[in-house]
């Protein structure tokens, strides 16, 4: 049996290093560790409620140890897409995820970009949405990710997922998924990192479909961790199971650590 090393190591960040503006306990100091490690990382977020520079600016503010190259959002995923295809979208998003958007021309829109806007899931903003859905030739229904819920202080809310389905379902359409589980966003988190590939890294999240179950399906290995959204029993809804399920970001980077300085038995 061969040994696997880690080479690469991509962590989720809502639920699993903070929830709203708290540090998950334990997590400042376990991003300090793998970053002295000398191992790759990145993190890697469907977050979509609020513009990269806004999300780096609270990370700094709550502790977090990163530079900029260190994150690689679902937004900035959909940006790339959005050029790449010329779409002139509809932006379904929160003003402030909006000013990463502010060089894609939106005249006359033939798609729309749906992510996590609360001021926006309304019945008449949903219309709108559909009507352009409709008119448009050859429209595109870009969801930045389908996420199903998420953590925040008080507990579980929506994620925008469900808003999607409800799109998909009165338009036909069917989405397309920019964010993770995406095979291509978890490929292009790791494109600048010389000589790595899927196989070569772990991802460690709090989202067993999105996180976990969605690195695996491409050959990377998934840690499960029991913080943010996890509910007991969330190991036991994939196939194949979690790599590994641990208590926390501090576990789950102490693991990846040991398996780097002494290789483990795959």
């Amino acid at each position: 049996m061969g040994r696997f090393v880690p080479k690469c190591v991509l962590i989720d960040l809502s639920g699993t290093v903070h929830i709203e503006n708290s540090i998950v306990a334990g997590a400042a100091r376990a991003i300090d560790r793998i970053r002295k490690s000398g191992i790759s990382f990145r993190f890697v977020t469907n977050s979509s409620k609020e513009s990269v520079a806004s999300l780096f600016t609270r990370l700094v503010g709550l502790g977090v140890n990163l530079s900029p190259g260190d994150l690689f959002t679902s937004l900035t995923a959909t940006k790339q897409y959005v050029l790449r295809k010329n779409c002139r979208p509809m932006l379904f998003l929160e003003e402030n995820a909006q000013q990463d958007f502010k060089d894609v021309s939106m005249v006359d829109p033939n798609s729309v970009v749906i992510g996590l806007a609360p001021s926006m899931f309304n019945y008449e903003k949903l219309t709108e949405a559909f009507n352009c859905l409709k008119n448009a030739d050859n429209a595109e229904l870009i969801a930045i990710n389908k996420s199903r819920y998420l953590q925040r202080q008080h507990g579980l809310v929506l994620g925008g997922g469900a808003f999607v389905a409800a799109l998909e379902y009165s338009t036909g359409l069917t989405a397309t998924v920019v964010g993770k589980p995406s095979r291509k966003f978890f490929e292009q988190s790791i494109a600048d990192f010389e000589g790595v590939v899927v196989e070569d890294c772990i991802m460690i999240g709090d989202d067993v479909q999105d996180d976990v179950a969605g690195a695996q399906a491409i050959g990377m290995k998934g840690i499960l961790v029991q913080t943010g959204k996890y509910r007991p029993g969330d190991e036991t809804k994939i196939n194949p199971a979690p790599y590994l399920t641990l208590p926390s970001l501090v576990d789950a980077i102490d693991h990846v650590i040991e398996l780097h300085s002494n290789g483990c038995e795959t």
